[in-house]
């Protein structure tokens, strides 16, 4: 049983590693190694962004509050099949391009399984862009205040608490130490379903220096006084989040602080806890809270011995997280669909029979917007390279269809995706997989949804040999293949 309150999309970031089994040391003991797969920081292009997010498309949008923000996340895809999330500033963010870069590469140089690890970023006119992991699995603000099957268990609440702790004294022993807006959209889950704590609050949000975006209620006092926020700072908001696990809720610290001297900490946990606690551990999650809280700053603990006081606290350590928040874990099987068997099987005359058999069904939701030209010779010339092509691609004249198709894409009267497709299987029954792979990508960037698009890039990459790609791409596929299938 839910919340009653509506789906709330996504600040997704994603990894594709991770161990399923938590553990539970400090971060010093994990800073080699772990986290081998994510490559160095990268400097990208727009255009090179711009593509893999189907141009910025409003479907890849994924951030909290949507097309309304002022700095939007999109998902993407990169050649290589790796997932990331793009956060895109206003304009009038970050005017000082070194400042921008500067800060990039210095969090950059962050490499943690707890964090979000940032990949790179785009610095090119007024185009300032961040490049992060992506994470599939949802906010913290998603299962603790807008679940819709189950609320998250206290095991799974401790466990936020430890590696979000881990999360900062890493940060803290690499001398970043301050995180701006510190709160439950700045934890998100990866594909193993662990918490990891999101890289874009080390940087700060905009050019006027603001720190905090919440609500007033939840800020520090010294940040009220002075508006700089300082590692005691996050301190304070590291306890806001233990309210938050305790709670269920997003309680004003002011107000529970009442409760807590009043000794109506039943008021403040979560009724959907009730049995899965002791006395003893609520109350010391309480009192590791009201640390935090404290109006000094002085007065608050440092990050380590958050990691020493939540050590202890943990429970069914050897139970995967994705068990624990009861999600499918990344590796889960998929339905197999004819298109994706056939994309295993790389029976590419299988592919042409449901291409063929699908029609152009798949462009109505494509932008096929006719220009002037419709009403011009021109257009009908391009229009007959279309029925051409059509005619030639169903007769398995692939050579023909090939040029049939370009003459009608060149043309530009329409946008097709499933032109885009049709030439792409036509390159790849005539030995030309990178021509295909293209094509296959230019169809998801009309398209960002359509499935065919990503079976067809997986079918290219397995004839250019990209084994690991291939199945990245077959299994997104298969994503969004199912979603579609059960929205229909």
């Amino acid at each position: 049983m839910g919340c009653g309150c509506s789906k709330l999309s996504a600040c997704c970031w994603g990894s594709e590693y991770g161990g399923a089994v938590p553990e539970v040391q400090s971060v010093e003991n994990e800073e080699k190694g772990e986290v081998d797969n994510v490559p160095v920081f990268t400097e990208y292009s727009v255009e090179t962004l711009r593509t893999a997010t189907s141009g910025f498309s409003v479907e890849n949008i994924v951030s909290e509050h949507g097309e309304k923000a002022p700095n939007v996340v999109y998902k993407g895809k990169l050649e290589n099949q790796r997932r990331i999330a793009v956060k895109r500033f206003n304009r009038s963010a970050w005017p000082d391009a070194r400042q921008f870069l500067e800060e990039a590469r210095a969090v950059g140089l962050l490499r943690n399984h707890r964090l979000v690890n940032l990949l790179g970023c785009c610095c090119e006119g007024e185009e300032r862009l961040l490049v992060a992991e992506y994470m599939p699995n949802d906010t913290l603000a998603k299962h603790l205040f807008h679940w819709e099957t189950q609320p998250m268990k206290w095991a799974m609440r401790l466990r936020v608490a430890l590696y979000l702790a881990q999360a900062l004294e890493y940060c803290t022993n690499k001398g970043r130490a301050l995180y701006h807006d510190l709160n439950a959209y700045r934890i998100v889950f990866d594909d193993d379903g662990n918490p990891r704590l999101s890289c874009f609050g080390l940087m700060k949000n905009s050019r006027d220096g603001r720190s905090y975006s919440t609500n007033l209620a939840f800020t520090p006092p010294e940040y009220l006084r002075t508006g700089r926020v300082t590692a005691e700072s996050v301190m304070y908001s590291f306890g806001t989040l233990l309210l938050d696990l305790l709670s269920g809720k997003h309680i004003p610290p002011s107000h529970a602080l009442d409760l807590i001297r009043d000794r109506n900490i039943q008021t403040l946990t979560d009724s959907c806890l009730e049995g899965q606690f002791s006395i003893d551990d609520g109350t010391e999650l309480v009192r590791l809270a009201s640390r935090c809280l404290q109006y000094e700053p002085r007065e608050r603990p440092n990050p380590k011995s958050l990691v020493t006081a939540l050590v202890p606290l943990q429970k069914d350590t050897e139970v995967p997280s994705h068990v624990l928040m009861g999600i499918a874990h990344g590796g889960a099987a998929l339905p197999v669909s004819p298109l994706s068997e056939a994309c295993i099987r790389m029976d590419l005359t299988a592919i042409h029979e449901i291409l063929e058999k699908l029609g152009y069904k798949d462009d109505e939701g494509a932008n096929t917007e006719l220009s002037f030209q419709m009403w011009t010779n021109q257009m009908q010339e391009t229009l007959n390279s279309k029925k051409k092509g059509d005619v030639a691609f169903r007769h398995k004249d692939f050579r023909a269809a090939i040029g049939c198709y370009t003459l009608f894409i060149d043309g530009g009267t329409m946008v097709s995706p499933t032109v885009y497709a049709r030439r792409s299987l036509s390159y790849l029954m005539s030995d030309m997989p990178q021509e295909a792979h293209n094509d296959a990508l230019q169809a998801q960037v009309i398209s960002p949804v359509w499935h065919i698009a990503a079976y067809l890039q997986a079918a290219a990459l397995f004839a250019l040999g990209s084994e690991n790609e291939a199945q990245a791409a077959l299994r997104e596929g298969s994503i969004q293949e199912n979603k579609r299938n059960a929205n229909a």
